[in-house]
């Protein structure tokens, strides 16, 4: 009769265990140095910004993403983003289409840069915080460090957002 309550009870502690294990786990994200910024659950699922083609050196295929805030801002017109827009842009090697000799396709990874809009936490870097990712780990400090030297040299007008909306 008590056999029952003992396996209930096992279930149970199974179950706080794992919960434990996977809250422990989202605080130990990756972050990125500097500006403490994680890759963001489910990014993949996000509205796509715009693709883009990296010539050499880079050679690259790349495509920016956004959250809900960002995309709004980006059909409204909205400059500059508001706090809790999200950019996230992924970066392949350009390869040559193996099945249409035409076409070229994404070859393997290469990062996955976020941007995350925090006017406040984010005040000394123009409102952006920045993290470049590669292999699900953060780049290290001096690819931090440029980040926001390009984006004040070349987009401090569009407020230090490169990517435009493809209509």
């Amino acid at each position: 009769m008590n056999r029952p309550l003992v396996v209930l009870f096992a279930i149970a502690a199974g179950s706080f265990a794992t919960a434990v294990t996977l809250a422990a786990s989202k605080d130990d994200v990756a972050r990125s140095p500097i500006y403490g910024v994680a890759i963001p659950d489910g990014y993949r699922h996000w509205e796509m910004i715009a693709p883009a083609h990296e010539t050499p050196p880079l050679d690259e295929l790349r495509v920016v993403l956004g959250n809900d805030v960002a995309v709004k801002a980006y059909h409204d017109g909205t400059l500059p983003f508001p706090d809790g827009s999200v950019l996230v842009k992924l970066a392949w090697k350009h390869v040559q289409s193996k099945e249409f000799a035409p076409a070229f396709v994404p070859g393997a990874a290469t990062t996955v840069q976020v941007m995350v809009k925090d006017s406040k936490k984010y005040a000394s870097s123009g409102g952006w915080g920045f993290g470049r990712f590669i292999n699900g780990k953060p780049a290290d400090l001096a690819q931090h460090q440029s980040c926001l030297a390009c984006h004040q040299a070349k987009v401090v007008d569009h407020d230090l957002v490169f990517t435009r909306y493809a209509p």
